[in-house]
């Protein structure tokens, strides 16, 4: 579980005074959001918490708003923009270059089998390249095992957009013991749905039909925008079925 500090740009982080949990003998992991000044200083570029997760040996600063940084190892929600020979071109965030998703990049994928996705197709993808001299290269298949794992061509529902942080708190292992968010279990309790969430900030709701669906997705920006405790959470998720009609 990361720990949570807020931080502005300029700020000196001296490496010492992170969290006591952090591996002091493995690389440390610098995400987005943060500079490295040799020999042993770190500053934020952005504002926003900075999080500390000891587990992955890994800092970085997490903020509401601004644009999402593609990051290695991030799943994200992307839209195919178009196609070339070998790769389909995809948007993860808007006015940003594309990422470049390999055709070849899916579960048993060949050139005589691999998926046909048109402008506007929606896939859960992840990012499997990301630095600042080349655009991101996404994969929608494990490399070590060759299964999708869940990612993919996602048909059907419908994508709404939360902040940054909303995103990172929904994919936490347990995002109701660790982020506080129990509009999730509160869903599932009632009616059944599929979900997507990308780190990118957008996330992808079937639950079914269109009432429920909308039901799902206005609940999740509902406590995003408002910052609902836990009580509002479920007070919110109960309206939102009862309009619904369930």
């Amino acid at each position: 579980m990361a720990d949570h500090t807020l931080v502005l740009p300029g700020d000196a982080l001296a490496l010492g005074r992170l969290s006591a949990s952090m591996n002091r003998s493995a690389p440390l992991k610098v995400g987005p959001g943060l500079r490295h000044i040799p020999p042993d200083v770190i500053t934020p570029t952005v504002a926003g918490e900075l999080c500390v997760d000891g587990k992955k040996n890994a800092i970085w600063v997490e903020g509401n708003n601004g644009r999402y940084m593609a990051t290695a190892g991030d799943n994200v929600l992307v839209t195919v923009h178009h196609s070339s020979p070998d790769f389909y071109h995809c948007i993860v965030t808007p006015n940003t270059p594309y990422a470049q998703l390999p055709q070849l990049a899916f579960e048993g994928a060949t050139k005589k089998s691999r998926p046909v996705l048109g402008p506007g197709s929606l896939v859960y993808a992840r990012v499997s390249v990301a630095n600042k001299y080349m655009d991101p290269e996404l994969e929608c298949v494990n490399p070590s095992t060759g299964r999708a794992e869940g990612l993919g061509e996602l048909k059907g529902g419908t994508v709404f957009d939360v902040s940054l942080g909303m995103a990172r708190r929904l994919m936490m292992p347990e995002p109701a013991k660790q982020g506080a968010v129990v509009v999730l279990d509160e869903l599932a309790d009632k009616i059944p749905y599929e979900i997507a969430v990308g780190r990118n900030g957008r996330i992808w709701v079937n639950a079914g039909d269109v009432k429920k669906t909308l039901a799902v997705g206005r609940a999740l920006m509902e406590t995003d925008k408002d910052k609902l405790g836990v009580d509002a959470q479920k007070k919110a998720v109960r309206r939102r079925l009862k309009a619904a009609g369930v």
